[in-house]
């Protein structure tokens, strides 16, 4: 069948604002040409991210009820706890409020000064507390996943060659840990292959040096795997996702992504002493082990989450929906990250906006464009966001789990092309203001 069919049905509707051009051009620079600073009632479409957007089912909302907000030992931490030992097979998991926050404790730990952690590609929180604790964060993508228009399947496998030369550059003593996204955000949302992983494995046990994932979206890459990997296409989604976390000595994990819910994250460690050392550190930051800054009622909704989100229909419609997007865009002659991933699809901003030079941010230009066009709010992925480690002008179109229907895809896809049609129209950005570090969160633009 060639209709996407969302395995669900809908039981509670939210209204959406209808607003003007004008409206939104007052609202846009009021936010200092900044989307992430509008008032979320004033976008129509909401494609910022996909962290903790996403829509909750009977099931997970049944738990939200039966949460226990003992302070210590709750039944709703234990429900969690086995559950993630059952996805993922670790015996230490250790609950935190979101994904960023099993960053920082981790890198605290592991980080330092004198350390350099290599990923495929580290995402903005990831490099923020990686270099907040001094290290210095490595990208290792290999070179097709910093190509657009490559099809290669696995774009976002890390290149093995770069990082052995990298071990014998600054020492096996110097890194602390080999991490990998799954799927790569900053590279398009793409997968990393079963293959990729096992070679890394070999690669860290070689050197004596743990092996991390970066696992917010495990389950959509296991489906990529299953789909595209010879071999694999006969295993079930959570087959191989146990065998994704059986390569890997720990993982972080925003539950806002594939655990769908609101708010959460996890923290997976086999080392006995790290453990231990993170959870006194989650004692001091964040809150007793068994709820890690969270209430009964989201360790509950996180527990049932990772159940639903190893639902094969669910993963069907949730990559074919995405796609869907993607190739529509792609027959207007508008380019995307190729082939369309998982949770967004990524328009090329450089090739859009060819009038726009890098350094006058043709991505947040682009957003911008499309905001005013159609109250469509999209994230730069690119110069802004980067620096100067940004290797692609990217715009990100993030859509939020089990919220949008097809029709309102369809709306998002006609105002992309009418932008499209009058590009040349749109003008280049300068920063304004920034704060030092995470500045696509809350900089300042003006129109050059």
């Amino acid at each position: 069948m060639k209709t996407i069919i969302e395995p669900f049905r809908i039981k509670v509707v939210e209204p959406l604002k209808m607003t003007t051009r004008a409206e939104r051009e007052a609202a846009l620079h009021r936010a200092g040409l900044n989307v992430f600073l509008v008032p979320a009632e004033d976008v129509l479409i909401d494609l910022l991210t996909d962290s903790g957007t996403g829509a909750m089912s009977s099931e997970q909302w049944a738990g939200i009820m039966r949460g226990d907000e003992s302070y210590a030992g709750a039944r709703s931490y234990y429900r969690f706890e086995d559950r993630l030992r059952e996805v993922t097979g670790f015996e230490h998991v250790i609950p935190t409020h979101q994904g960023r926050a099993s960053e920082r404790i981790l890198f605290e730990l592991i980080g330092g000064p004198d350390k350099t952690i290599p990923n495929n590609n580290h995402f903005d929180t990831t490099r923020a507390n990686i270099e907040h604790s001094g290290a210095r964060a490595v990208d290792l993508v290999i070179d097709e996943g910093r190509d657009p228009k490559s099809r290669h399947p696995f774009k976002g496998n890390i290149d093995l060659d770069k990082l052995e030369a990298l071990f014998k550059e600054v020492g096996a003593e110097h890194i602390p840990c080999v991490m990998v996204t799954v799927t790569n955000n900053s590279g398009g949302g793409q997968p990393v292959s079963l293959e990729n992983l096992h070679a890394v494995r070999k690669f860290c046990d070689r050197h004596g040096t743990p092996f991390f994932l970066d696992a917010c979206r495990f389950a959509e890459n296991a489906y990529f795997i299953k789909q595209r990997e010879p071999g694999q296409g006969h295993r079930s989604v959570a087959a191989i996702v146990r065998e994704m976390f059986d390569l890997a000595d720990g993982a972080t994990i925003s539950a806002k992504k594939d655990g769908l819910v609101n708010i959460g994250g996890v923290l997976l460690l086999r080392d006995e002493a790290l453990y231990g050392a993170a959870q006194n550190l989650l004692i001091l930051t964040e809150g007793f082990p068994t709820y890690g800054g969270l209430a009964g009622r989201d360790l509950e909704a996180m527990a049932q989450g990772f159940e639903e989100v190893l639902h094969e229909d669910y993963l069907h419609y949730r990559i074919r929906s995405t796609a869907y997007l993607g190739e529509k865009l792609l027959a207007q002659g508008i380019q995307i990250v190729e082939p369309p991933g998982g949770h967004a699809i990524y328009i090329d901003a450089a090739e859009f906006c060819p009038h726009i030079p890098k350094a006058q941010f043709p991505g947040q230009a682009l957003v911008c464009a499309l905001y005013l066009h159609g109250g469509i709010r999209g994230v730069e992925i690119g110069s802004v966001m980067f620096g100067e480690h940004a290797k692609m002008e990217l715009v990100r179109l993030a859509i939020p789990r089990r919220v949008y229907t097809q029709s309102q895809i369809d709306y998002v896809i006609e105002a992309i092309g009418e932008v499209h049609a009058r590009r040349d129209r749109i003008r280049g950005l300068r920063i304004t203001a920034e704060p030092p570090v995470l500045r696509h969160f809350t900089a300042r633009f003006a129109e050059v």
